[in-house]
């Protein structure tokens, strides 16, 4: 069975580049614009990993990881931050919201493929 992941970020060309990355290792993408769409799809999906990103409308990526960090349900879904935002302060309260990983943009596909099978493989 296909691994299924989830990918949140604001931006349709981000969105875009990562679902093809992704799709063309054989996984399966689910792709939102926000946090509110993510939330509503987590749960009537099998999700297998999540990328977010931080910066998006409706509910942002820090209070998205927060909410299912919260949820006992999907509480152990790995999470990676893929974000513009680098500084030290972003990174270290990300990964305190409960993110596995961390990446910024602009990012290397490969990077982003290998933190995937770190999780799913």
């Amino acid at each position: 069975m296909k691994r299924v992941i989830l990918v949140a970020d604001d931006s349709p060309t981000i969105r875009k580049f990562v679902s093809v990355a992704l799709t063309v290792k054989g996984y399966d993408i689910i792709a939102c614009s926000d946090g509110m769409e993510a939330l509503e799809k987590i749960p009537n999906n099998r999700i297998d990993l999540l990328i977010t990103d931080l910066n998006m409308p409706n509910i942002d990526g820090y209070q998205l990881i927060l909410s299912i960090r919260n949820n006992v349900e999907f509480k152990e879904l790995p999470i990676i931050v893929l974000s513009s935002l680098g500084g030290n302060d972003d990174i270290q309260r990300g990964l305190e919201c409960g993110a596995n990983s961390y990446l910024i943009k602009p990012f290397d596909p490969k990077r982003v493929l290998y933190e995937v099978s770190k999780y799913l493989n």
